[in-house]
């Protein structure tokens, strides 16, 4: 039976116990992922890691296939598939000599039909339940989010891809980093690719242009991890530092339908200062209309497509419920609006905001219209 997303990540969550899950990032073919994940494995090998190989893909090049000589190699599986036979890494194998490291290239790889798992990184994620530490590599263009992007700027269509929720396993993220002058020049010396493809290949996928944009996705993505790390060292660490490293908006909503206009606004200033954005909304019971029911349900899905994370919070005081968030998401600017709906909610709100700007903790306040002017 195939396990769902959920059922993946509760068995496998680094909260648990379980293997290390470290992850080299690349933005293309060539940018040193492999090397870098053979040298640090050699490295725990020479310290007296049990370390073993699950599966490497050299392509030929003479110093990955140095690198990878020096470790031990798990015999991979031959599976028959239509008359032909194919290798797989034997999850069973690795599974029986118990290391304390595993080797696993390519993490986005899809395995032949008959394997134990259809995809590789569910074979990566039974050996980190087993409490297997393991070492993988992934290009950005195969981040399942990001491939839209990548058929724009390159205009090829990336097949196989590794669901964004799999990345949340991760426990370390390294950059495998090099210019594109640099890649470039690796290609024309034939350290890539054999030299009767050099031309082709500089004239598609590892055009400048290309190269330069998918570098940047690529960058993104780690920084995007590196401040996730933060998050959580901070949640353990109370007493640290609350000093916020990039911009955090937060857009406090009620069930008015000009919300909308208020959560625009706040994503055009994220997209503006490139920070991350936010919409809250606090429960206090007083949306049980159904028609009040139904704008709020609008007001959240148009947030979700304009790629807010959404919050929920029940309280009976909204500066409060407002207040804690922010501290807790170390929130940089928060977004109110001006106007909502007349009578006793109007007076309710204004009087929220009055004493969220009185006990605020340091963060900026904007008080917008909720409507365009």
């Amino acid at each position: 039976m195939l396990k769902t997303p959920e059922q993946w990540l509760q068995e496998a969550a680094p909260s648990q116990k379980g293997g290390i899950f470290k992850l080299f990032m690349g933005y293309a073919p060539g940018v040193g992922k492999t090397h870098s994940m053979l040298s640090e494995a050699v490295r725990r090998h020479s310290r007296g890691e049990d370390v073993v190989i699950g599966v490497v893909e050299t392509h030929g090049r003479k110093a990955i296939g140095e690198l990878a000589a020096q470790l031990e190699t798990v015999p991979r599986k031959r599976l028959d598939y239509k008359g032909a036979l194919f290798e797989e890494m034997d999850v069973d194998a690795i599974l029986a000599r118990k290391p304390k490291v595993a080797i696993v290239d390519e993490l986005a790889h899809t395995n032949i039909e008959g394997s134990k798992h259809p995809k590789r990184y569910e074979d990566v994620f039974e050996l980190l339940d087993a409490g297997i530490d393991v070492l993988s590599t992934m290009n950005i263009q195969h981040v399942e989010s990001i491939t839209p992007t990548v058929l724009g700027i390159t205009g090829i269509q990336v097949r196989e891809t590794v669901p964004d929720w799999v990345l949340k396993r991760v426990n370390e993220v390294v950059m495998a980093d090099l210019t594109p002058e640099a890649l470039q020049s690796r290609m024309r010396r034939g350290d890539i690719y054999p030299q009767e493809r050099v031309d082709r290949a500089l004239n598609n996928f590892f055009r400048e242009g290309n190269l330069i944009a998918l570098r940047e996705l690529a960058l993104r993505q780690v920084a995007h991890a590196v401040d996730r790390n933060l998050e959580s060292y901070r949640e353990k660490d109370k007493e640290g530092s609350n000093v916020a490293i990039c911009e955090r908006i937060a857009v406090c909503i009620s069930s008015n339908p000009d919300a909308q206009y208020l959560i625009a606004r706040g994503s055009r200033m994220a997209q503006v200062l490139d920070g991350e954005l936010f919409v809250l909304y606090v429960d206090m019971g007083q949306d049980r209309a159904e028609k009040d029911q139904k704008t709020l349900a609008a007001n959240l899905h148009f947030a979700e497509n304009v790629g807010a994370q959404i919050e929920k919070r029940a309280g009976r005081s909204v500066a409060e419920v407002v207040a804690e968030f922010v501290r807790e998401k170390h929130i940089t600017q928060v977004v109110f609006g001006h106007s909502v709906s007349g009578g006793w909610r109007r007076y309710l709100y204004l009087t929220a905001i009055h004493k969220f700007l009185r006990d605020a903790p340091q963060v900026d306040v904007h008080i917008v219209r909720q409507q365009p002017s």
